[in-house]
């Protein structure tokens, strides 16, 4: 006899898409800004939760957990399964958001201050009417 596992799964919500539409114009991709905003919110989740809740396709899911995990801000810990198989994967955020907004924050101050300092170079070498 096979019993089937119930779990409730949160879901995104207006400020969750309001907060990934920021994401997205700071130029993070969709699927990463999505899981990113899905994780905020919980405290762990498997990649099937994520996307349940998030609409996103098992590959989206695991290309956005790439990008996290090589920005050092996912950690995922493999939970074996009762039944044979793969083991289940549980990610949470290893940084907590504020952490990462900061992170975002000084990165685009930086790209905008080379802006600046590239545009002030290219008035020196404009010539003088």
């Amino acid at each position: 006899m096979h019993f089937m596992r119930e779990f409730a799964v949160k879901v995104l919500g207006d400020k969750d898409a309001e907060f990934i539409e920021i994401l997205r114009d700071l130029g993070m991709p969709r699927n990463v800004a999505t899981m990113l905003a899905y994780l905020k919110n919980v405290s762990e989740a498997s990649a099937r939760e994520i996307e349940i809740a998030t609409g996103l396709r098992q590959p989206e899911v695991s290309i956005a957990a790439k990008v996290l995990r090589e920005s050092k801000w996912l950690r995922e810990i493999e939970v074996k399964q009762e039944r044979q198989g793969r083991p289940m994967t549980i990610y949470s955020l290893e940084v907590p958001i504020l952490g990462i907004i900061e992170h975002l924050e000084e990165n685009k101050r930086k790209e905008a201050a080379s802006v600046v300092e590239t545009i002030e170079r290219m008035r020196d070498l404009a010539p003088q009417l």
